[in-house]
C-alpha cells in the first residue's frame, strides 16, 4: 500500500514540479515526492540535450532517494548522445552499478513492471556487443515499450530519438520519417513536450522535409527557452529553408542563454555554445553582414580555440584571408584543419597567389593523409569520425587541386575533377547546417563555368547547389550572373 501511495504521489508531482520554461511532461514514477521533482527536471533537460545539467538533477534525485531506480536510469542515459554518436559506456555502467551491482539486482530494485522495462532498455544500451548492436537493441526495447504502453509519451519520444540514433551519422530518410511519425503522435497529445518538438526538428532538418518542421521550430524556443540547445534548434529548420533573419535571431538567443548559464554556474568558457556561434556567423554572412560576422568570429576566438571551421567559412564567404589565422587546429582534429587550409588555398588562387596555394594544398594533403578525429569529443566521451568527415576533406582537397589545374591551363582536367567531386558530394548523406564542404562543389563548379562564359552549364550547377543549400548567397549571385549571360543582348 505504501509503495502504491508513493507512485500516486509521484504521478501528481510529475505535473506540479515542472520547472520554468523547459517544457512539460507527465512521467509518474515510484520516486519520493522530492526526488521526483529532480527527476522530472532531469528528464526535461535530457530531452533538450542539456546532458550535464540533466545529470546533476538525476544525481540529486538518487541522493535524496538512494533506492530510486529510475534516477540511475536517467543518469545512465546522459552518457549517450544518440545524434552526436557519443557514448561513455564505463561512466554509464558505473552509474547503474551504484543502484546495484548486477542487472538482476537492479531490476529487482524497480517496483513496477513499467520501470523494470525502462531499466531493461538501458541495460541493452550498455550491455554486450559493439555500439551499433547496442543502439539497435536499445531502440528495439523502446519500440516494444511503445507498443506495450501506448499512452506513455516518454517511451514514445525516447523511441523516436533512438531510431534516429541507429543511423550512425548516415541520414536514412525512411528511418527518420518513422521517428517523425512517433514524435508527431507525442506532439499531438502534448504540444509542450520538449522531446517531441526537439526530435521532430531533427527528423525534418533537411531541405526536402524542412517545411514539415516549421511548426515545431516556431514553438520549441517558447516551450523550452531556458535551454540553450532549444533556442538553437529551430535554426536547423530555418537554415534548411534559407530563412536567414530567423537563423540569426535563434542563435543570438542560444549564445545568450549559454553565456548566462556560465555566469550562473561559474563555468569555464569552454561551456559556451560554439555551435550556435558558428551558425550565427554563417547567418550573418548569408545576409552579407560581414562586420557582424567578423564580430562573432572575434568573440568566439577570444574565449576558445575551436574556431577553425568559423575561420574557413569566413574566408570562403568573404574571399579574405584576414581572419584565417595560422593555427593548425586543436589536437588531432583533421576536418577543421583541412577546411582552413583549402579555404586559404582557394582565396590565394583567386588573388593570383598560385605558389602559395600549392603550399596550402600540400599541407592539406598531408593533414588528410595523417587523418585524426573529425570533431572534438566531449569530456569523457569517445566520438568516432563522422562518415562524412573524411569524404568532405577529400572533396575539399580535390576542389583546390582542380583550381590549381585550371591555373596551370589544364581546364579540361580541372572540369573533370570538379564533376567527380560534385558527384562525390551528391553521394554523401545530407548533414544539416552550414555546408560541409565549406565551399559546396556545385557552387565552385558553377563559378568556374561562369568564368569560362559557359552560362547554361553554370546555371545548372548553381541550381544544384541551391537544392542542397537553399538561398545561399554566393550560389544565388552566381545563378543571377549565369542567367544574365543567357539573356539575348537588347
Amino acid at each position: 500500500m505504501k509503495q502504491w501511495l508513493t507512485v500516486i504521489l509521484g504521478a501528481a508531482l510529475s505535473c506540479a514540479a515542472q520547472p520554468a520554461n523547459l517544457g512539460h511532461i507527465d512521467f509518474p514514477t515510484s520516486g519520493t515526492p522530492e526526488a521526483q521533482k529532480h527527476f522530472i527536471q532531469g528528464m526535461l533537460l535530457l530531452h533538450s540535450f542539456e546532458y550535464d545539467d540533466a545529470r546533476e538533477q538525476f544525481q540529486a534525485a538518487s541522493k535524496l532517494a538512494p533506492g530510486f531506480a529510475m534516477a540511475y536510469w536517467g543518469e545512465a542515459l546522459t552518457y549517450t548522445h544518440p545524434l552526436w554518436m557519443q557514448q561513455d559506456v564505463p561512466a554509464a555502467r558505473a552509474a547503474l552499478a551504484r543502484l546495484a551491482p548486477t542487472k538482476e539486482a537492479r531490476l529487482a530494485a524497480a517496483p513496477t513492471e513499467r520501470e523494470k522495462d525502462y531499466l531493461r532498455s538501458v541495460e541493452a544500451l550498455y550491455g554486450d556487443g559493439d555500439k551499433l548492436a547496442r543502439d539497435l537493441a536499445y531502440a528495439a526495447a523502446l519500440g516494444r515499450m511503445h507498443e506495450k504502453y501506448p499512452n506513455d509519451l516518454e517511451a514514445a519520444s525516447l523511441y523516436a530519438l533512438a531510431l534516429m540514433g541507429t543511423c550512425q551519422y548516415q541520414r536514412d530518410a525512411a528511418v527518420y520519417m518513422r521517428a517523425a511519425s512517433v514524435a508527431e503522435e507525442v506532439f499531438a497529445k502534448n504540444p509542450e513536450h520538449p522531446g517531441a518538438i526537439h526530435y521532430l526538428i531533427h527528423a525534418y532538418d533537411d531541405p526536402i522535409h524542412a517545411p514539415l518542421g516549421l511548426r515545431a521550430a516556431r514553438v520549441y524556443a517558447k516551450v523550452a527557452g531556458a535551454a540553450s540547445h532549444a533556442q538553437h534548434m529551430p535554426s536547423h529548420i530555418f537554415i534548411a529553408l534559407g530563412m536567414w533573419d530567423d537563423v540569426i535571431s535563434a542563435n543570438i538567443l542560444a549564445v545568450k542563454v549559454a553565456d548566462d548559464r556560465i555566469i550562473a554556474k561559474g563555468l569555464k568558457q569552454d561551456a559556451r555554445n560554439y555551435h550556435a556561434l558558428l551558425w550565427l556567423e554563417y547567418g550573418y554572412l548569408q545576409e552579407d553582414r560581414v562586420a557582424d560576422a567578423e564580430r562573432v568570429l572575434a568573440d568566439a576566438a577570444r574565449t576558445a580555440g575551436r574556431v577553425g571551421q568559423m575561420r574557413a567559412v569566413y574566408a570562403v564567404e568573404t574571399g579574405s584571408l584576414d581572419k584565417l589565422g595560422d593555427e593548425a587546429g586543436p589536437g588531432p582534429m583533421m576536418l577543421p584543419v583541412v577546411e582552413r587550409l583549402t579555404a586559404r588555398g582557394m582565396v590565394e588562387i583567386h588573388n593570383g597567389q598560385t605558389e602559395a596555394a600549392r603550399k596550402s594544398l600540400a599541407e592539406a594533403q598531408a593533414k588528410l593523409t595523417a587523418g585524426g578525429g573529425g570533431a572534438a569529443p566531449m569530456p569523457g566521451m569517445g566520438m568516432p569520425n563522422s562518415g562524412n568527415d573524411h569524404k568532405s576533406a577529400e572533396i575539399m582537397v580535390r576542389e583546390l587541386e582542380a583550381l590549381l589545374l585550371r591555373a596551370d591551363g589544364k581546364k579540361d582536367a580541372a572540369l573533370k575533377m570538379l564533376a567527380d567531386a560534385a558527384a562525390a558530394e551528391d553521394a554523401m548523406t545530407f548533414e544539416y547546417g552550414p555546408p560541409v564542404p565549406v565551399k559546396p562543389v556545385h557552387e565552385l563548379y558553377g563559378e568556374v563555368l561562369l568564368a569560362d562564359r559557359n552560362f547554361k552549364a553554370a546555371q545548372e550547377q548553381f541550381q544544384k547547389a541551391l537544392e542542397r543549400c537553399p538561398k545561399r548567397r554566393l550560389a544565388l549571385q552566381g545563378l543571377a550572373r549565369a542567367e544574365q549571360g543567357l539573356r539575348p543582348p537588347e
